[in-house]
């Protein structure tokens, strides 16, 4: 699998709400650290576990992407998501700094994000 092959799939699990397929995109020891002052969700079960959890809410999920930087097997991208949580519109934008093994899948996934409330519109150039 590729990068953006990855990419393409976590965007599905994503829109989908499917945390079977999102941990399936992860190595067994996978850590995915959602917040750098958190401890990081350890394999499978916790990447789980945590999307089922934080997508309960979520519906009319939109994702996009800018244009993912590779360099050997790490991946550096932004990501611009609009949502609706709880029943409020928000939008999520963020990067993931990724580390893949040999087959394609994440090793480690670090992300940092921020939100606003409302559907917000990328800047012009955002993705570049």
């Amino acid at each position: 699998m590729t990068p953006q092959e990855w990419l393409d799939a976590y965007r599905k699990a994503w829109t989908e709400r499917d945390a079977e397929a999102a941990a399936a995109l992860f190595t067994e020891d996978a850590t995915y650290a959602e917040q750098p002052y958190q401890d990081a969700f350890v394999g499978r079960k916790g990447v789980h576990d945590y999307w089922a959890r934080v997508t309960a809410a979520q519906s009319d999920i939109e994702m996009n992407y800018g244009s993912p930087i590779t360099v050997g097997n790490r991946t550096a991208v932004e990501w611009w998501t609009t949502l609706t949580n709880g029943g409020v519109p928000v939008t999520l934008t963020g990067a993931f700094i990724l580390t893949f093994d040999e087959s394609g899948l994440c090793r480690t996934l670090r992300e940092y994000w921020q939100f606003v409330e409302g559907t917000k519109m990328p800047m012009k150039g955002w993705g570049d």
